[in-house]
């Protein structure tokens, strides 16, 4: 049992926890709680932390057995070490590391579908990443690019809002978004960016995002940069009542992708999200 904060063990993982560098260095990220542990696919656990109190119970049961039949090495840590590193207020008792997920560009156009692509530029609220992920599964996206100035998607806070969802949609980062752009352009997928001077009001598409489509949607507080926003097909703007301005980058992007959902399935060209291949190697563009 793991007794002392200072063990290398318990050393190593805060470190994992708070620096993005690290993880992309070792290729692995943290993944905390009985469900998030559930959804981890055999192939990418690699080591796998339980309290002394979580451990003794059913769900620590269930727990081991699972990292068994994974052959993840597994350790147990006394109860106050574990709350030191855990990122939450209430631990949960579990910590796994996983080995990072990573893409190919071909995999985010949908096997089967029609390709409905994110396309992210400079977000840096973690709790809005992981909740486009998620969300981004909920309405069928095929896949995410995300600019090298978005958050971390391995940090402990996006991974926990994800649900999940970090398992199963297709991403990749990209240090030239601008010219993926063209890329996807060139693929035949019509490029929509999220605007406040957009011309187009966006339920003006009506029928056109049943077809190979991307949502471009830009930072927080400044939105798209000019030179990104220049470079997409159409500009939209979500209409909206009272004085409000904008929205929330997640909620504008659960907007837009339920909408392109509602219109696949009127046209019957909705298709089931495919599985992830975990196998898949990463690029950088």
């Amino acid at each position: 049992m793991i007794t002392s904060p200072q063990n290398r063990k318990v050393k190593e993982l805060i470190r994992l926890k708070k620096s993005a560098k690290e993880r992309s260095s070792q290729k692995v990220f943290l993944v905390e709680g009985p469900k998030m542990f559930r959804e981890i696919p055999e192939e990418l656990c690699r080591e796998v932390y339980l309290s002394e109190s979580f451990v003794s119970g059913p769900e620590g049961r269930i727990a081991l057995e699972k990292a068994g039949r994974m052959g993840c090495e597994v350790q147990t840590v006394a109860d106050p070490v574990f709350q030191y590193l855990s990122d939450t207020q209430s631990p949960q008792g579990i910590l796994a590391v996983a080995r990072q997920l990573s893409c190919r560009m071909e995999d985010l156009s949908g096997k089967g579908q029609k390709p409905l692509i994110l396309l992210l530029e400079n977000l840096q609220d973690p709790g809005n990443l992981g909740t486009i992920l998620r969300t981004a599964e909920a309405a069928g996206a095929t896949g995410i690019v995300l600019s090298r100035g978005c958050a971390d998607i391995y940090s402990p806070k996006v991974i926990r809002s994800t649900m999940g969802s970090i398992f199963r949609v297709p991403f990749v980062y990209t240090d030239h978004l601008r010219e993926t752009i063209g890329i996807v352009q060139r693929q035949g997928v019509h490029v929509y960016a999220a605007h406040l001077a957009g011309s187009v009001d966006f339920y003006e598409t009506e029928g056109r995002l049943a077809e190979p489509t991307a949502f471009l949607i830009g930072n927080e507080s400044r939105g798209l940069s000019d030179e990104t926003a220049a470079l997409a097909d159409t500009k939209v703007r979500i209409p909206m009542s009272g004085s409000v301005e904008s929205l929330n980058a997640a909620i504008a992007g659960a907007v837009m992708l339920f909408e392109a959902k509602r219109q696949r399935r009127q046209s019957g060209s909705e298709a089931g999200l495919r599985e992830l291949d975990s196998s898949c190697k990463m690029i950088r563009l």
